[in-house]
């Protein structure tokens, strides 16, 4: 009887241990959905005002109270999708050193320093970026740029320092961390059994990596280049200090640019009318959605590769 009783207590333990972390995981989605709905209720008034025009229209003016965020919307396309076509390429190689080529301990250590560029804050990047990358920027880079390929409508205007290019050159090197870390958790997860079949099959490592570890990795690769397209739409702090805070549309890289989390944080505190608050809100809606929906959709890609996978180092 005591040895049921002991049973019993064990097994009631389980269940109220299973419905308390279900309560937990549920209080997540519950915290998410409140801040929806209260986004929603505050973004009303612009909501009501502008409708679609609130998307479509280039025109700031807290004074005469008409807002538009298509130039803030540009800005953070621009910004995010820039960084991702320099950073994929830099990151996906730095991963295929550190689990395929590099010694283990030579490959430890520089996966030790990626992991510590992840952890520098983003106001850190913006001071460097701020006090060192820009005036580099605007004395060598943007001169050199505008002299041998100002024809072209991306490298048109005047050196600045602070623009567009020196956002997408700080968002660079600040999703490198992210994308080289996922990447190569995705590479650890190929099946050995995929690389011992290409090398039996006589593939140089250059043939294995290309023809069987990338092309089984695709989709988890995917999935971290789309997750550091989210740090790079949401991030702050580092893109306001260098981008310039202009509420612009321009096709120069050299020219200042403007990003909804930016214009958030600059104004915010200074809302001129409820107006003004809502509109703000309304940006901030936008991007909680855009930000989940590229979230899910990596994991997602992530997940598809990653599950059921016992991988290893070969």
């Amino acid at each position: 009887m005591k040895r049921k009783s002991l049973f019993g207590r064990f097994a009631h333990g389980d269940t109220l241990f299973r419905w308390i972390t279900l309560l937990f995981a549920a209080s997540i989605l519950l915290i998410l959905l409140l801040m929806a709905m209260e986004m929603v209720k505050e973004s009303l008034p612009s909501l009501q005002r502008f409708g679609w025009d609130f998307v479509t229209s280039s025109e700031w003016d807290a004074v005469q109270e008409r807002f538009g965020s298509l130039p803030f919307l540009y800005g953070s396309v621009g910004s995010s999708i820039l960084p991702i076509l320099l950073a994929t390429p830099l990151s996906v190689g730095t991963a295929l050193f550190i689990t395929d080529i590099a010694p283990s301990k030579v490959g430890s250590i520089v996966a030790a320093l990626v992991e510590l560029l992840a952890a520098i804050p983003s106001v850190i990047y913006g001071l460097w970026g701020i006090l060192v990358m820009t005036p580099w920027l605007q004395q060598t880079v943007q001169p050199f740029l505008i002299d041998k390929f100002g024809f072209l409508p991306l490298f048109q205007g005047a050196p600045y320092g602070v623009s567009m290019l020196a956002a997408v050159f700080i968002l660079m090197i600040m999703i490198i961390p992210i994308i080289t870390s996922i990447t190569k958790e995705v590479l650890l997860a190929v099946p050995i059994a995929q690389k011992e079949a290409a090398y039996a099959l006589g593939a140089t490592r250059w043939e294995m990596l290309r023809m069987a570890l990338l092309p089984y990795a695709r989709s988890g690769i995917l999935g971290a280049v789309l997750l550091g397209l989210g740090r790079a739409i949401g991030e702050t702090m580092a893109v306001t200090m260098v981008i310039g805070n202009t509420p612009q549309i321009s096709l120069s890289l050299l020219a200042p640019a403007y990003t909804m989390p930016s214009v958030i944080a600059n104004e915010f505190a200074e809302t001129t009318s409820k107006l003004h608050a809502s509109a703000l809100m309304e940006i901030g809606l936008i991007l909680l959605f855009v930000t989940l929906l590229i979230n899910v959709m990596a994991r997602l890609l992530i997940w598809s590769v990653t599950r059921g996978s016992t991988g290893g180092k070969a």
